[in-house]
């Protein structure tokens, strides 16, 4: 018996994987998620809570409108406040943190 000749398998093209898409992160985002984190830096230092508020209401109405403009004015107003602080060596101000929420304040440009 004669062996029979094996009948050419069918290569399918594999589908490659695509890479993951970066997820884009809009301004808006960006400056909420700053205001977060300047908010728990802010209570975790225990100064300026007049401001403190200010930011919590910012958010509050960011929320449920949308519009980030407070948070812009809140962040800004954050940041001169974080600069001082870091010029104090107050512990707990980092550049990186400084740098965060300048970047996310040059985003509204």
């Amino acid at each position: 018996m004669a062996k029979e000749t094996a009948k050419p398998v069918k290569k399918t093209a594999t589908k490659r994987a695509t890479p993951a898409a970066k997820v884009s992160v809009s301004a808006s985002d960006k400056i909420e998620k700053a205001c977060v984190e300047s908010l728990k830096k802010l209570q975790e230092l225990g100064i300026e809570q007049q401001l403190q508020s200010e930011i919590e209401w910012c958010l509050g109405s960011y929320r449920n409108d949308l519009n980030p403009s407070g948070l812009y004015e809140v962040a800004a107003r954050t940041l001169t406040i974080f600069q001082a602080e870091k010029s104090k060596k107050t512990k707990g101000v980092t550049a990186k943190m400084i740098t965060d929420l300048e970047g996310a304040l040059n985003t509204s440009a």
